[in-house]
């Protein structure tokens, strides 16, 4: 499975050893294993959850950020009620560690393909 965008991508392939996923941005990729990309999905809906429960009280001009962590993941939610990014610091168990940003509308395209990706 491929997919990606302006600023954003994803591409998983069960098949391969080691590292089954990659995600990217801007200007930077980084590849996963699929409990990695399972714990980021669910990240990136439980933010989505949170924002569209907050959204409709907001002001147009007011900022929100929503930020969780959860396993090797920390995952933010940097927006306003309509446009939101995302940002990352992955602290993986065997060393490695990444961050990155997706801007939007990059970020809810990513967490829609993730969604859509299904089980890994």
């Amino acid at each position: 499975m491929q997919a990606e965008g302006a600023g954003w991508r994803l591409a998983v392939d069960p098949s391969r050893d080691g590292y089954q996923a990659l995600i990217g941005g801007e200007g930077w990729a980084i590849e996963l294993s699929l409990e990695e990309l399972a714990s980021l999905s669910a990240l990136c809906v439980r933010l989505q959850e949170q924002h569209l429960a907050i959204a409709d009280q907001l002001m147009a001009e007011e900022v929100i950020e929503i930020a969780l962590e959860r396993g090797p993941w920390w995952l933010e939610l940097s927006g306003d009620r309509e446009r939101w990014g995302l940002r990352f610091v992955l602290s993986s168990p065997n060393g490695r560690g990444a961050e990155g940003m997706w801007q939007p509308p990059a970020s809810g395209e990513l967490c829609l393909a993730l969604a859509k990706a299904g089980s890994f």
